[in-house]
């Protein structure tokens, strides 16, 4: 007869292996949640292209670009002065050669006497025949004449007396009412043209003949021989052939 106190044992716990199957099904069926994304991420290294519009794109050279860039234009100012320099210097002296150190001739109209004057120290000028003075107003010639023929050494001043003779014109009515106008004012304007052929005496040696016109605005006081400019405007040309 049995015991009645003797109980039938109890099964034995679960083997490990069991255990780990077990654990490894209930984290199958609850995986971990992933880390949360850090605050401040870091880009990964690449190439970035950033495109602008052209108006807003503004340039800047290098300093050492710049400090060029001034040097050459500086240079360039100052070429640009010297050659306007030169070409202004090279004028003046054509200008010269040809008014000045050629025919360096002042023509100073005082009726009825003409003064030629030559301050030139190294140039005579030889006046030759057929040249021509002419007086007009408005254009209609009053009288003419001719200048004598002389030689003029340098540095000589002469007064030339010409014989200014009046043509028979006959004046309309409104050319003699503005020109009785003129002289009861006191200022009667003319025009004085005169031509005079010379040669030019440089030591021995002479040139060829040479053609000299000047042109005059005169305004004198009267129409009579005691006449006196009161102003006058000169233009001179040479015809060197």
């Amino acid at each position: 007869m049995a015991d009645p106190r003797v109980h039938p044992a109890t099964a034995a716990p679960p083997t490990s292996s069991s255990s780990t199957a077990t654990s490894s099904e209930s984290s199958t069926q609850n995986p971990r949640p992933p880390n949360p994304p850090p605050s401040n991420p870091v880009p990964p290294p690449a190439t970035y292209v950033v495109q602008l519009p052209r108006e807003q794109i503004f340039r800047y050279p290098p300093p050492e670009n710049t400090r060029k860039f001034e040097a050459r234009t500086r240079r360039k100012a100052r070429r640009s002065c010297c050659c306007f320099t030169f070409c202004l210097l090279l004028l003046l002296i054509v200008a010269a050669a040809v008014s000045a150190g050629m025919l360096y001739l002042v023509f100073r109209f005082k009726s009825p006497n003409i003064r030629a004057e030559n301050p030139n120290g190294k140039v005579g000028i030889y006046y030759l025949k057929d040249s021509a003075v002419d007086v007009l107003y408005d254009n209609l010639k009053l009288s003419d004449g001719v200048l004598p023929a002389f030689y003029q050494p340098r540095k000589n001043v002469t007064v030339l007396k010409t014989s200014l003779t009046g043509t028979n014109v006959a004046l309309e009515a409104a050319v003699r009412r503005t020109l009785r106008n003129a002289q009861n004012q006191r200022k009667v304007p003319l025009v004085v043209n005169v031509k005079a052929p010379v040669k030019i005496k440089v030591g021995s040696a002479k040139t060829w003949e040479i053609t000299v016109k000047v042109k005059c605005d005169v305004v004198v006081d009267a129409l009579n021989e005691r006449a006196k400019i009161v102003s006058n405007d000169c233009d001179y040309s040479v015809r060197l052939w």
